[in-house]
């Protein structure tokens, strides 16, 4: 047998070692730093807007109190809490919540497994958020640029909507073909932006030099202290300079820490803090100016070129968050809280770049959705907010949760540390929670409706996974009669391949063989797919076989281990097999495969609650075909079916 693989997956400093290449660096600005670097458009405007109904009023103390909230936020939130300290925990290199999630499942138990399995169910809601993410960042995001041609020309305020439509459909039309080709526009594209923005924030710094005052931590203390009921309120907008922070850590594992951290330090946070101050200081000079403070920035020529520029970021964030979505659909089914999902790679080079046609017909009809309901991004500003900060809320929480029962950090520095900084991130919960009636309520909504299917799948599954393996028997019981049997049951020259969900149980595929067919191929693998809690598993620990301890009857074991971020192909992992291991060598060319097809019926086993069983039940229909699913050739793929109770 082969050696058993490490239960432990290596948790190394992210890009501890690694040599930052400017190519990294700069495919880290075209993918990660689009929703972050697009923020200012509407950040300044949403917490100084008339209509809000907790307004801000402009005046000079408020101007610099609320320039420096942003700041700090910026700087507590994202340099510090994402960049400096979360960013350092990776699962082999990945990140992201669902990679915090697959930690939590590894290494929970250490610190309590009640403790744990509460922040893995916060850490699936925090999941379930992102999917809100996607759906709102497009809308919000697309919508805040086209309406800088109210700036260019007011006449044109009719058409912003239906443009964003239609920028939008194509958007989502266009992922199909993948994201490769237009990917090497990205760089360019981000790049102009952030100097455009940056060099309008400078003109409007020269105008009022007095906006540096801003950078002071001293104005945003007063700012909370004096004028809490102010600024309380204000932190529910101000939260949107934060947006696209768990991006960052999401797009860890493609382009490395290094590489991230030097982008954000060496020319986005220049760029946004540029822009957040030139548009404080316009407003001083003129509160008119806060209709549109970002695009008013710019001179009167650069403004139309400025409005497709800021078009072209808006886009490409909205794909990153896309892109995003797929991802995170992709590792919750591998992990369990999701069907298999049909997923299409569209690079040959770059496993990554995947898509998955079902979330993104989802998130378009669903974007699409919001942006003719709330028509501005001004409404949809407190949605994007909330969801925001609700995931910032949890990634901190489960990152000091690690910190302490993995790498004991010590209680003291958990404590003082985490408690200041969750102290923060839930001071801004509570000012969106303000906002609820106001569009706070939409991501909740849709957080709690995908919380809701994910771990209802994950129930019904285990039901499923009980059902099935009573229906199925002992594998060893079943063998053991197999080689009992008189007269020995005929044995067909070529190799049958069973996939099974483990060597417990007997391959429904295999009974109904037996039973019905009363024969047996001379060579018999039962083969099981593994998911680990750990994103790819290399090829040299991906197989292990188990003769059952019958060795000669032709009849092995096994084990596929595949990590959640890893694509799995049964026959291509077969191939890995060793004769020495296999008693001789297996004919793979003209293998059968064969698939026990479940079906699903509501039964009155008290195992979830009604509308539970009908929910689970209704998810199973946009399962993948699992033949197209596991890689295996469809010409000679066997599929044998059964029905069990839920």
């Amino acid at each position: 047998m082969r050696a058993e693989p490490s239960t432990t997956p290596t948790v190394r400093p992210a890009g501890g070692r690694e040599t930052v290449r400017a190519a990294a660096v700069f495919g880290a600005l075209g993918v990660v730093f689009g929703d972050i670097g697009t923020s200012p458009i509407y950040t300044i405007q949403t917490v100084f807007n008339p209509a809000d109904p907790h307004p801000v009023p402009v005046t000079t103390a408020n101007v610099y109190g609320v320039v420096s909230l942003i700041f700090w936020s910026v700087m507590i939130i994202v340099s510090l809490t994402y960049v400096t300290l979360v960013m350092r925990v990776n699962n082999d290199g990945e990140g992201g919540i669902m990679a915090l999630i697959a930690m939590l499942r590894r290494w929970g138990g250490t610190g309590g497994r009640r403790g744990a399995g509460i922040l893995a169910a916060a850490g699936v809601f925090g999941a379930a958020l992102f999917f809100g993410d996607s759906m709102i960042t497009p809308a919000i995001s697309v919508l805040s640029a086209v309406e800088g041609v109210k700036v260019v020309q007011p006449g044109l305020e009719d058409l912003i909507v239906p443009a964003t439509a239609i920028i939008i459909v194509v958007l989502f039309a266009f992922q199909r073909r993948g994201t490769a080709a237009v990917g090497r526009l990205f760089g360019p594209v981000m790049i102009a932006w952030f100097l455009a923005i940056g060099a309008c924030g400078i003109t409007g710094i020269a105008g009022n030099p007095a906006i540096l005052k801003a950078l002071s931590p001293t104005y945003a203390v007063t700012f909370l202290a004096g004028h809490f009921g102010v600024a309380f309120f204000a932190l529910a907008a101000v939260v949107l300079a934060v947006t696209g922070a768990e991006a960052l850590y999401a797009d860890m594992g493609h382009f490395g820490r290094r590489a991230i951290t030097r982008g954000w330090f060496l020319l986005v946070l220049p760029a946004c803090v540029l822009s957040y101050l030139g548009q404080g200081a316009l407003i001083l000079d003129d509160p008119q100016h806060i209709s549109s403070p970002f695009f008013l920035l710019a001179p009167g020529w650069a403004r139309l070129p400025m409005v497709l520029l800021a078009t072209a970021a808006t886009v490409i964030a909205s794909q990153a968050v896309i892109t995003g979505a797929y991802s995170v659909a992709s590792q919750a089914a591998q992990l369990g809280y999701l069907p298999r999902l049909r997923i299409a790679h569209t690079s040959e080079s770059t496993i990554g770049q995947i898509y998955v046609p079902w979330i993104n017909w989802l998130l378009m009809v669903s974007v699409l959705t919001l942006v003719f309901a709330f028509r501005s991004s001004a409404a949809l500003a407190y949605a994007f907010g909330m969801a925001v900060i609700a995931t910032i809320t949890i990634t901190t929480l489960l990152f000091f949760y690690l910190a302490r029962v993995h790498w004991h950090t010590p209680r003291w520095l958990v404590g003082i540390g985490g408690g200041a900084l969750l102290a923060i991130d839930l001071l801004f919960l509570a000012a969106n929670l303000t906002k609820l009636v106001h569009g706070a309520w939409l991501p909740l909504l849709i957080g709690l409706t995908a919380f809701t299917v994910m771990t209802t799948w994950q129930k019904g599954r285990q039901v499923v996974t009980r059902e099935r393996e009573r229906a199925e028997g002992p594998l060893s019981a079943f063998i053991e009669r197999l080689r009992d049997n008189k007269p020995p049951l005929a044995r067909i020259p070529g190799t049958a391949v069973f996939l099974n969900r483990g060597k417990q149980t007997a391959p429904l595929a295999l009974r109904a063989n037996v039973e019905h067919n009363q024969i047996l191929h001379s060579q018999i693998l039962i083969v099981s797919i593994q998911t680990l809690p750990m994103p790819h598993v290399p090829d040299t620990q991906r197989i292990q076989v188990d003769n059952l301890g019958h060795a000669g009857d032709g009849i092995i074991h096994v084990s596929a281990q595949f990590g959640y971020m890893d694509t799995p192909d049964v026959p291509a992992a077969l191939r890995l097999l060793d004769p020495e291991e296999t008693e001789g060598p297996i004919s793979l060319d003209d293998a059968s495969y064969f698939l026990s097809k479940i079906e699903l019926a509501k039964g009155p086993t008290h195992t979830m609650a009604a509308w539970r069983k009908r929910l689970f039940i209704a998810t199973s229909h946009i399962t993948a075909d699992a033949a197209e699913f596991l890689g295996l050739p469809r010409e000679r793929t066997v599929i044998m079916g059964s029905r069990i109770d839920v």
